[in-house]
């Protein structure tokens, strides 16, 4: 028996932490023994039942885990191999890792960089690999530290506390907008060099506007998304990787044909193994584990459901790291 974040649907929707038999985890050739995993934005939408994101019940939580292998039918994995896991539809489809134990794909996993601890790992979880994921959008593109103003939306949340501090470590000059102001100090120390009020952003804009950004690390979406690609740059560059204001863009295609603006999306979700591997090691190589340490709430598997509803109305910066072992 194993203890699991499990989500049910019958006769209604219930969250709840329980004890689980080894025989009910699905199929899989890696078992993984969980030390910790993450509630991610994702996660807090199925755990509150507040999206459409479970496709099949019951259904155990967590699209993210970090731990080490206890069984193996996969030949790139041995036991005692220290792993990690983002994404997949695990936690939608397959039963994931808010959980003791995990039944995975050994196609799903990746390495865990030595450079970090399980722990540290989900700190970063999938909000901070999405957040390297967009920081390589915009080196590919040719945006670099020397370009101009950088903008991160949704700066206090994981995604953006991440980019901001990726960011500043590689030289960029970061704008940091939050509807938050008092969490203006958590932002500097990241490495924010000023802040901006969400609010200049959040309502319907013109599609053209002033230029000011080189880049953008978008996790908003709907009204933000579009003023932002109004105000990018020529040759800037706009990674998309969130809708936490909505799903909608309102805009036009003048900052694309008149400025060569690109608007990059990022998927986490189904992203290949390699791009996961470069990545994963990049955030060991690019990110503070001090500045990593002040972002992270570590909470058990039964204090998961609530803090999740939490994150959900916005009452969380940062990461929230669940200790299975708690």
């Amino acid at each position: 028996m194993f203890k699991a974040l499990v989500l049910e649907n019958s006769p209604s929707f219930r969250a709840s932490v329980q004890s689980v038999d080894e025989s009910m985890l699905p199929t899989g050739d890696v078992t993984v023994a969980v030390a910790y995993s993450t509630i991610n934005y994702k996660d807090g939408l199925a755990i509150t039942h507040a999206g459409a994101v479970v496709r099949q019940w019951p259904m155990v939580a967590g699209i993210d885990g970090a731990g080490t292998v206890i069984e193996s039918g996969h030949p790139d994995w041995q036991v005692g191999d220290r792993v990690v896991h983002n994404g997949w539809g695990v936690g939608e489809v397959h039963w994931g890792c808010l959980a003791e134990k995990a039944r995975l794909k050994g196609d799903w996993l990746v390495r865990l960089p030595e450079a970090f601890t399980p722990r540290q790992a989900m700190a970063i979880g999938t909000a901070g690999y999405t957040a390297m994921l967009c920081v390589l959008a915009l080196e590919d593109h040719g945006v670099g530290p020397g370009a101009g103003e950088v903008l991160v939306t949704g700066a206090t949340g994981g995604v953006g506390s991440i980019a901001v501090a990726l960011l500043s470590r590689l030289g960029y000059q970061v704008v940091a907008a939050t509807g938050k102001p008092a969490e203006g100090d958590y932002l500097r120390h990241l490495g924010a060099s000023s802040l901006l009020d969400r609010a200049a952003l959040s309502n319907p804009g013109k599609s053209w506007q002033k230029e000011r950004w080189a880049g953008v690390v978008d996790a908003v979406g709907s009204h933000t998304l579009a003023n932002a690609l109004a105000q990018t740059r020529y040759g800037g560059v706009v990674a998309a990787c969130g809708l936490a204001q909505g799903m909608d863009l309102a805009t036009t295609v003048m900052p694309f044909i008149l400025r060569g603006v690109t608007l990059a999306g990022i998927d986490s979700v189904m992203a290949p193994r390699a791009r996961r591997q470069q990545a994963w090691s990049r955030l060991a190589r690019d990110l503070d584990p001090a500045l990593l340490e002040t972002m992270v709430q570590e909470v058990s598997l039964d204090d998961a459901t609530a803090r999740a509803h939490e994150l959900m109305a916005g009452r969380v910066r940062g990461r929230i790291v669940v200790n299975t072992a708690l």
